[in-house]
Order: C-alpha cells, then sequence, then structure tokens
C-alpha cells in the first residue's frame, strides 16, 4: 500500500469511493471542478492510498490560514481495520502542522456513529460549545 497525494486524475476513482461509503455526503462542493480547485489551493495535503493500482482510501485535507480541515475520509470496505485511516489523519496533521497550522476541525453527520467512535479513539474531541451554521454564497437562494 502506498500513501500519497491526492491529484484531479484520481477524482473518479475517489468521488465512486466517496458515494461507496456511508457517512460521506456528496454535494456542489465536490464537484470536478471544485475539487480540483481545493487541490490547487491545497497543494500536497489531499491523500489517497493505492494498493496494486487500486485506490482503496481517500482524504480531503486542507487549512484557511488558521484552522486545517479534513473532509471525506473513507476506506473502501475491504480494507478497513488496517490502519490506513489512522495513518492518513497522522500524515495529514503533520504537513498541516510543517504549514504553521495549529489546529484541525472535522464535519460529522449526527448520525453517523461509526465515523464519531473512530475519531474519539483518535483523541478528537467534541466541541458542544459550537454550532455550524451555513449559508449558500448564491444571495438568490435567501428566504
Amino acid at each position: 500500500m502506498h500513501i500519497r497525494p491526492m491529484t484531479s486524475q484520481d477524482y473518479d476513482a475517489v468521488t465512486a469511493l466517496w458515494q461507496a461509503t456511508e457517512g460521506v455526503g456528496l454535494n456542489e462542493s465536490d464537484s470536478r471542478e471544485n475539487i480540483e480547485a481545493y487541490l490547487a489551493r491545497n497543494p500536497e495535503l489531499s491523500l489517497v492510498a493505492v494498493q496494486d493500482d487500486e485506490l482503496i482510501a481517500a482524504v480531503l485535507c486542507g487549512h484557511d490560514g488558521r484552522r486545517g480541515f479534513l473532509n471525506h475520509l473513507a476506506v473502501a470496505a475491504a480494507f478497513r481495520g488496517q490502519g490506513i485511516a489512522r495513518q492518513m489523519v497522522a500524515m495529514c496533521l503533520k504537513r498541516l502542522a510543517a504549514g504553521g497550522i495549529l489546529k484541525c476541525n472535522i464535519y460529522l453527520y449526527v448520525d453517523n456513529h461509526s465515523g464519531a467512535a473512530f475519531w474519539r479513539r483518535l483523541g478528537w474531541l467534541q466541541r458542544a460549545e459550537l454550532l455550524v451554521l451555513q449559508q449558500s454564497t448564491d444571495l438568490s437562494h435567501r428566504p
């Protein structure tokens, strides 16, 4: 198994993995164009794991200059339980730290219990005092 930076050429295999993974929700932000722009803004941070030319895991990693973010961590079902996700998360955090990013955040669906258990095993803490609010930048969708 080899872990390397994600490239735009990985898009089809990565999105197929994400679509097959419970707890990963895709939307317009995950279009080819948007993922390519994300990778360009965050070079060498997002990762994929490949074994025998098969993409078996992926994670988006980036930052806003202050906080890091991990999104869409997924490992193909047949390869889970081997420490691949743990290794990829550690690599992402190391790369963020090397860029001066001191903290990293993740977002989970509240019903993603297996995902929450994974992150807690890695030492991630829930911030009960925070609430995530979101709005489209397309103001024509405003109420």
